[in-house]
């Protein structure tokens, strides 16, 4: 992965105390972990870093916009992130713990790699409904989801019963039979 490197913090030659690393998130990431969530994107990152002998303590907050799929329209979508969160980094050989809260790195490393951590809680903080802003929808697309009218639903249920092709079973009888009655209660 090229992106390994762009989201690092050399932390060796730190002294003890805080310190303040600011980082750049663009399309390179997402496209970096072939995601298909998310499109591309434009976010700061702003580490605080509390260094001590036994650990690192970080506080990340991340800001900007990413793109993904509308979910009413399916055409590009902004999507603001603001996230905070904080990672503690912990010395040990046994390094294949990583957590999400708590990640182990090997007491001979330099550097700590915040990029799968990046990644991660842009990912977590995109909202569960990912739709425009109401009104900026695209208008064909919202037109093609159109409801159906019970004249309409008649018209498919006759012409179901009279083809050979479709050849309604009892389930699907029943699903047509509750949905419409759905709409008559729905009147």
């Amino acid at each position: 992965m090229e992106q390994i490197g762009l989201y690092t913090i050399a932390f060796k030659g730190l002294k003890n105390g805080e310190h303040t690393f600011d980082f750049q998130v663009d399309n390179k990431l997402f496209d970096a972990f072939e995601t298909e969530e998310i499109k591309g994107g434009d976010c700061n990152v702003r580490a605080n870093l509390v260094r001590s002998e036994s650990m690192l303590e970080l506080n990340i907050t991340i800001e900007g916009e990413v793109i993904c799929e509308c979910d009413r329209c399916l055409e590009d979508c902004p999507i603001a992130i603001d996230y905070e969160g904080d990672l503690v980094v912990k010395f040990s050989d046994e390094t294949d713990y990583y957590d999400g809260d708590v990640m182990w790195i090997s007491p001979a490393d330099d550097v700590v790699d915040l990029t799968q951590y990046i990644y991660e809680s842009i990912v977590l903080s995109l909202p569960y409904s990912r739709v425009h802003e109401e009104g900026e929808c695209n208008p064909e697309m919202l037109a093609s989801f159109t409801e159906i009218s019970e004249e309409e639903l008649e018209k498919l249920e006759a012409q179901a019963e009279e083809s050979d092709v479709v050849g309604l079973d009892d389930y699907n009888k029943s699903v047509l039979e509750a949905l419409k009655d759905q709409m008559e209660r729905n009147k």
